[in-house]
């Protein structure tokens, strides 16, 4: 469950079996910059203990470049020129010196030594004992650290996967690959002048598609495209060669872009098996794509967990435990424990709104209005702060117009704020550091279901009181849910389920899980949805959920109320 420590209760048996001579290294992978801190700050508990461990965190290199745009040309980064001759001795000095390397000592180092930190990141790793990174840096068949995971090479390894159901989409996206109809005609344009043979190849290549997208109207699946990808391979060994002959020219940047996704097409292309669907897709804005989709990655995921002795998937949220044996490791025999909740179950009130619905035909003022009823009156409460959950970032600006307007005519004592579609790390910091300033007023937060906040933030005691979440979290009805759905269900399994309702449901708990975080947390949940009141969704809640109340608007005040009345210490 959130909030007991699953960080530390995995890291501290990992760390013995290292000192036991077991493992060697400890990869620990998130999905998510934000969750890297939280293993930072235990790796720092374990040293404040006398566990003598140096750790080091690795961060994207578009994050840690000095330069505004990142270029790795000696002539252009004068981190890159001469990095070689100086890398060794901030290597020799940031490893005798620091224990816990985080981006800021290596940012820190690298430009007191003048070298790449990311480079300079990627030689520290080898000194240490526990690597803090993105679940591509191990997965990922383009970004995986090639000197631990290459062809040929393996370790004594042992893979922490922290908020593990998130690598069930990253996944699908590592193992999937896709060519788009106007990139093709983009390129064909740049190098018409600089090759003929290429520009043949281009052409060649638009035309099937062009074939192929005559005869869709939305999406079609493939059975077969042995002769595209054929002919996508010679185009790759002709832009291959030319690459390679023609260092610099106008729009090369754009040209090595397609180059790469050529590649990386081609690459799944030959790995390919039956977890995959191939299909065609005519977009709204008139672009048209090939895509080779890998619905289930668990063969590719085992894989690269072979790399290493042992893996470790942990998270508040992987029910039901079979689906995810399914899709993370393809091994339903795999050892699993489901850790029951410390929490005194009174600390919490749990209320379904059953008179409100987040469904699309329901999305209207009037259903607005209902969220707001709800979210004014879990406020009104108790005074503290407080996260509002919406299923999109347009339903999100509907209710707060709907809020604003209540705020403006009522009068009453609030502040708020909403989360941005596309925030920098300082926005995010800044967002959460309201959570920690003093207030007469309640506090409102309005986040996206799924985003960066509703998972991996440890707001403790005080600095949370209370959340409500809008809808059951379904993913949006698009092309690949429905093959995702389709297939599952080929495969007799419940394909809404596997596609829809399972996902959905994690993000919902995972939102939900922001309120308890300790023993003494006090906190109420608010799902708002009548769905929420069906069997098929109730079996899908954590065991501690098995008490609810079921509230409308007239009585969920008075529910709320008699809670802060019994609840208070």
């Amino acid at each position: 469950p959130t909030g007991v420590g699953k960080t530390l209760s995995t890291v501290f048996p990992g760390l013995k079996a290292m000192g036991e001579g077991h493992v060697d290294k400890l990869f620990y992978l998130t999905a998510k910059t934000i969750t890297r801190s939280v293993a930072e700050e235990t790796f720092s508990i374990l040293r404040s203990h006398d566990m003598y461990l140096k750790s080091v965190t690795i961060t994207a290199k578009e994050k840690l470049c000095f330069l505004d745009a990142p270029s790795c040309n000696p002539e252009d980064c004068p981190y890159a020129k001469g990095h070689y001759d100086r890398v060794n001795d901030a290597v020799y000095e940031v490893i005798h010196r620091e224990f816990g390397i985080t981006r800021e000592i290596l940012l820190q180092y690298a430009k007191e030594f003048q070298v790449c930190p990311f480079e300079f990141g990627l030689d520290v790793s080898n000194w240490v004992d526990a690597i803090i990174c993105d679940y591509n840096y191990v997965f990922d068949p383009n970004v995986r650290l090639k000197r631990y995971f290459s062809e040929g090479v393996s370790g004594e390894y042992l893979f922490l996967v922290d908020e593990a159901h998130n690598l069930v989409s990253r996944g699908r996206e590592m193992y999937s690959a896709s060519l788009i109809k106007e990139d093709i005609l983009l390129v064909k344009r740049i190098l018409k002048s600089r090759s003929r043979k290429i520009a043949g190849l281009l052409e060649r290549a638009n035309k099937q598609l062009l074939e192929m997208k005559r005869a869709s109207e939305t999406y079609v699946i493939h059975d077969n495209i042995n002769g595209f990808a054929a002919l996508v391979q010679s185009l790759y060994g002709e832009l291959e060669r030319f690459m390679e002959e023609n260092r610099q020219f106008e729009d090369r940047e754009m040209v090595l872009d397609f180059y790469f996704q050529v590649r990386d097409f081609l690459m799944v292309f030959e790995r390919m098996d039956e977890a995959y669907q191939i299909y065609s897709e005519l977009l709204p804005d008139g672009r048209f794509f090939l895509k080779l989709f890998c619905m289930n990655p668990a063969n590719h995921l085992q894989e690269c967990m072979k790399k290493g002795q042992s893996t470790v998937f942990f998270s508040a949220t992987l029910l039901p435990v079979l689906y995810y044996k399914e899709l993370l490791s393809g091994n339903l025999e795999d050892y699993a424990v489901y850790v029951q909740s410390p929490f005194p179950q009174e600390n919490r009130l749990l209320l379904i709104g059953g008179d409100v619905s987040s469904r699309y035909t329901r999305r209207n003022v009037k259903e607005y209005e209902k969220v707001a009823d709800y979210i004014e009156k879990m406020v009104m409460g108790k005074q503290g702060n407080y996260m509002v959950f919406f299923p999109s970032y347009q339903y999100l600006k509907e209710v707060e117009e709907v809020w604003k307007g209540r705020v403006e005519e009522k009068g009453f004592c609030v502040s708020w704020i909403s989360q941005g579609s596309r925030m920098v790390e300082e926005e995010k910091e800044q967002f959460l550091h309201l959570f920690e300033e003093e207030r007469e007023e309640s506090f409102v937060a309005f986040c996206v279901m799924g985003g960066i906040f509703s998972e991996g933030i440890d707001l403790k005691e005080d600095r949370l009181i209370g959340a409500a979440i809008v809808g059951t979290g379904l993913p949006m009805v698009c092309t690949e849910q429905d093959i995702l759905k389709n297939y599952f269900d080929e495969k007799q399994h419940k394909g809404f389920d596997y596609a829809y309702q399972y996902p959905g449901m994690n993000k919902v708990m995972q939102a939900a899980g922001r309120v308890i975080r300790t023993m003494e947390d006090r906190g109420v949940i608010l799902l708002l949805d009548d769905r929420f009141l069906r069997k098929e969704y109730q079996a899908l809640f954590p065991r501690e959920w098995n008490s609810y109340q079921a509230v409308n608007r007239e009585n969920v005040a008075e529910a709320i109320s008699n809670f802060w009345v019994t609840a208070s210490p």
